[in-house]
């Protein structure tokens, strides 16, 4: 598939999945009645199903990553170039902002914010390395069919076990910072969040290759 078709699946599939998971925040707590459980299981839901109908979508086009630790992981293992590597993450980013913008028109919010939500601490960074050293295993060694599913599954499972609420992707921390809503991240707890994050990627691919060649080695 031609480089610049997959740059613009991987902008506007991780603007869409922002979209998903900062709209889904934001109606959720409009909604809930202050009951923050309700509003992140309507959160959880709705990025679930939003992730694995983005992913069954584009994934033919790009793969769809819509995650710099994932298109740095692939490139590690030899899947994606140098080159595209740079363009995917910058793909990602713009694509993060777009979506966190859309969400905020949508809702008839202001577009251009920046969220006052902290989060950080010992235990939330652990919490977002487990998380993306979790999904990106599940990536490595899924069966290519079910991929789409399993990401999901484990993406939903993540919102609820880890402290953080699972983010695992920096993309996702990038652009949830300019959204001060419910799914918001403050922008000085991002580097950590996604320091643990690459380090919970690091792990992942040392687990996989671990445990032997599976499907995707072939």
């Amino acid at each position: 598939m031609a480089l610049p078709r997959r740059l613009l699946a991987e902008c506007l599939g991780t603007a869409l999945l922002l979209a998903v998971v900062i709209g889904s925040g934001v109606m959720a707590e409009r909604l809930s009645g202050g009951n923050v459980a309700v509003a992140l299981l309507a959160n959880t839901l709705a990025t679930v199903g939003g992730l694995y109908v983005l992913i069954e979508v584009f994934g033919p086009v790009s793969g769809a990553h819509f995650n710099p630790a994932v298109s740095l992981t692939l490139a590690v293992r030899g899947e994606l170039s140098a080159a595209a590597l740079g363009l995917y993450v910058a793909a990602q980013l713009l694509g993060a902002v777009l979506g966190a913008w859309l969400a905020h028109a949508m809702f008839d919010m202001s577009l251009l914010q920046f969220s006052t939500r902290p989060r950080g601490g010992t235990g939330q960074w652990i919490a977002e390395a487990v998380a993306t050293f979790g999904l990106l295993l599940v990536i490595l060694r899924a069966p290519p069919s079910r991929v789409a599913a399993m990401v999901a599954a484990y993406i939903g499972a993540a919102y609820w076990f880890t402290a953080s609420t699972s983010f695992a992707n920096p993309a996702a921390a990038f652009g949830r910072m300019f959204s001060d809503s419910f799914a918001g991240i403050a922008p000085a707890s991002v580097p950590g969040f996604i320091a643990a994050e690459l380090a919970g990627a690091a792990l992942a691919l040392w687990v996989h290759r671990g445990l032997g060649a599976d499907s995707r080695d072939g």
